[in-house]
């Protein structure tokens, strides 16, 4: 995916509007950043690398950003905020929690699709460092809620008891998170038909009978 400058007023990491080198904002620095972060692996960026692919100095950079960590910080933040808003946005229906599932599911599936850079780049963590622990730390949240949905599904009687809430949750969210490894972006509404199919194929084996 490539990402074309825009120009707009920089944004620190506290979100204060900041003016930078013209040509690019935010969201187009994160964007070409994380691109690369994802071709090259984070580790093995550096500063120097970030302003080759920018077409900018690296002080120029440093107008936009404090440091490489903080694109960091703002790019996972930006994957786990979105899925964190799809978990908590299910939490708020009074519907069944097989349903609340199922939303839960398809709004994945959308975020994914939607901010694959973004969520490729939090699937590749090690944990090498404060920023990358703490998003991994949410994410192993996601993965609790929704193994807590999974669980209050199976007391409902909507899916069957016979296997751990918390398995059938990592390998649910395994088979959506290698979503990025093979799919090409398509029409808008693409992202609907590969969801259909991922409820159908979680549900054939998770649904009571």
């Amino acid at each position: 995916m490539t990402h074309a400058p825009a120009p707009a007023p920089a944004l620190t990491g506290g979100g204060t509007p900041r003016r930078g080198r013209p040509g690019y904002d935010r969201e187009t620095l994160l964007g070409v950043c994380v691109d690369v972060f994802n071709v090259h692996g984070y580790d093995a960026t550096s500063m120097g690398t970030l302003s080759k692919h920018l077409g900018i100095s690296k002080s120029a950079i440093y107008h936009h950003v404090e440091s490489k960590e903080e694109i960091l910080d703002q790019a996972l933040s930006r994957a786990l905020d979105a899925l964190e808003d799809v978990v908590a946005s299910a939490e708020r229906t009074e519907a069944p929690a097989v349903e609340r599932l199922e939303r839960v599911i398809r709004g994945t599936v959308r975020v994914l699709v939607h901010e694959m850079p973004y969520v490729t780049l939090l699937l590749r963590l090690r944990g090498n460092s404060e920023v990358e622990t703490r998003a991994l730390e949410r994410r192993r949240t996601v993965t609790r809620q929704v193994a807590g949905l999974i669980e209050q599904a199976q007391a409902e009687g909507d899916l069957r008891g016979d296997i751990s809430g918390r398995s059938a949750s990592r390998l649910l969210l395994g088979m959506i998170n290698s979503i990025v490894d093979w799919y090409r972006p398509g029409p808008e509404s693409a992202w609907e038909e590969l969801a259909d199919s991922v409820v159908v194929l979680a549900f054939s084996g998770l649904r009571a009978v």
